[in-house]
């Protein structure tokens, strides 16, 4: 049996009020140092640029998740065939499934070639704190919980709780970045859909009687990606966040001198990283190169720093290159001409996002679908019962943005800085 707290342990929570924890291993878990790394992650990266209450961290996150699946755990526990073995399992998977997440995640992924899945699975199986917190229960259990959160485990239906169209991680996320950046878009009826979930043979189920919670949860999704996560301020401040990193491993790799040397990217230059690199790495370690960096002889390396630090962003227009070739080539030469360096201070950053998809057998990503559970035990797609979703399944929407400095445009009065504003319309 698992061990019980002798007295329940809560988390206050902005978001679900309290966050219980009422056994040892899920209390351990948690005060390991790997877990306690992600109050130094923010949740949404630069996001904090444009809705300064963005604050949050993947620490306050993941124990959210956690809670949501242990809600869920209370209801399917009246239903046989769902045992402790599963409880166990799925609340440790929710938990854990951020842990390998780097600093300003997605942007740092993309210079550096990384994959928080990867991280994720090498700390629940490497020689960790969190490891051996696992290891109690048995010696496979750490890799039961990573293949949980890698989609691999035989059960699916402990994989859907984690990571599916209407999962506890989404159900968190939303509801957590919208009260934090202040916005509306993100709230939609949990308690409901919690109360209307249903185990079934290999994901996820929801009654019928529960398709408009449904049904805003998903518009609530499509909302946030387009008025938060997609946000153009925040993409701005991504692409330049992306453009440090890149300039700086440019540099290390023709040899330059750093006045700081930055030794916690040393491995990351080397693309050699080491667990043990990774988990030094937080928010706050990257965010004082920035600061340093700032005083750095590289003149681009500098002043994309005091860019970020001091939030003096690109400026951005809609742009298309694939429909603006010949734009987007004179723009290139023009920038090269006038002595801004185009690899640096023009970039096209596109966003896109599928709110909700049917089933779609071998594609490279394939969605289970949401399905409806009808009075009579008959399955049903979700789009199929509602026009709604029907509405906008499978339409997968892309924006596309250019991204520039201003400010050295403004700045000059040669021919190349002349035909470049009158190319981006700015005076």
């Amino acid at each position: 049996m698992l061990e019980r707290l002798n007295e329940e342990k809560v988390f206050k929570d902005p978001v679900h009020r309290y966050i219980h924890v009422r056994y040892r291993l899920i209390w351990d878990l948690i005060g390991t140092k790997e877990f306690q790394r992600l109050r130094r992650v923010r949740q949404l990266g630069t996001t904090y640029l444009t809705f300064h209450g963005a604050e949050h961290s993947r620490f306050s996150h993941s124990l959210g998740v956690y809670e949501i699946v242990r809600r869920i755990n209370e209801i399917f526990s009246q239903y046989e065939g769902w045992d402790e073995k599963n409880r166990l399992l799925s609340m440790c998977a929710a938990l854990l499934h951020d842990v390998g997440h780097g600093p300003f995640s997605h942007s740092f992924e993309k210079v550096f070639n990384l994959d928080h899945e990867d991280f994720t699975r090498m700390v629940i199986l490497g020689d960790t704190e969190i490891n051996k917190v696992l290891r109690r229960v048995s010696d496979d259990f750490p890799l039961q919980v990573a293949d949980v959160i890698a989609k691999t485990h035989d059960n699916k239906l402990v994989v859907s709780l984690i990571s599916s169209q209407i999962d506890a991680d989404r159900m968190d996320y939303l509801l957590r970045d919208a009260y934090f950046t202040g916005v509306s878009y993100g709230q939609f009826d949990i308690e409901r859909i919690l109360r209307v979930m249903r185990p079934g043979d290999d994901q996820i189920v929801i009654k019928q009687s529960g398709m408009h919670a449904v049904e805003d949860y998903i518009m609530s999704r499509y909302q946030m990606y387009w008025q938060i996560y997609f946000h153009p301020v925040t993409r701005s401040a991504e692409v330049i966040l992306s453009k440090i990193l890149h300039r700086a491993k440019v540099l290390f790799e023709q040899g330059y001198h750093f006045q700081h040397d930055p030794i916690h990217f040393y491995s990351l230059f080397k693309e050699n990283i080491s667990l043990e690199d990774f988990l030094k790495l937080d928010d706050s370690v990257v965010m004082f190169y920035f600061q340093i960096w700032q005083e750095e002889q590289d003149h681009i390396l500098s002043d994309l720093c005091e860019r970020f630090m001091n939030r003096r962003l690109f400026k951005y227009i809609e742009f298309n290159p694939m429909q603006q070739m010949n734009a987007w080539r004179e723009l290139h030469d023009s920038f090269h001409e006038a002595g801004i360096d185009p690899d640096y201070y023009l970039v096209v950053d596109s966003s896109s996002d599928l709110p909700y998809d049917f089933y779609r057998p071998g594609e490279e990503e394939e969605r289970l679908p949401i399905h409806l559970l009808k009075p009579g035990g008959d399955l049903r797609e979700l789009s199929r019962e509602s026009d709604v979703v029907e509405a906008i399944s499978g339409k997968k929407r892309t924006d596309h943005k250019l991204y520039f400095p201003a400010d050295f445009i403004l700045e000059g009065n040669t021919d190349a800085t002349r035909r470049i504003k009158s190319l981006l319309q700015i005076d």
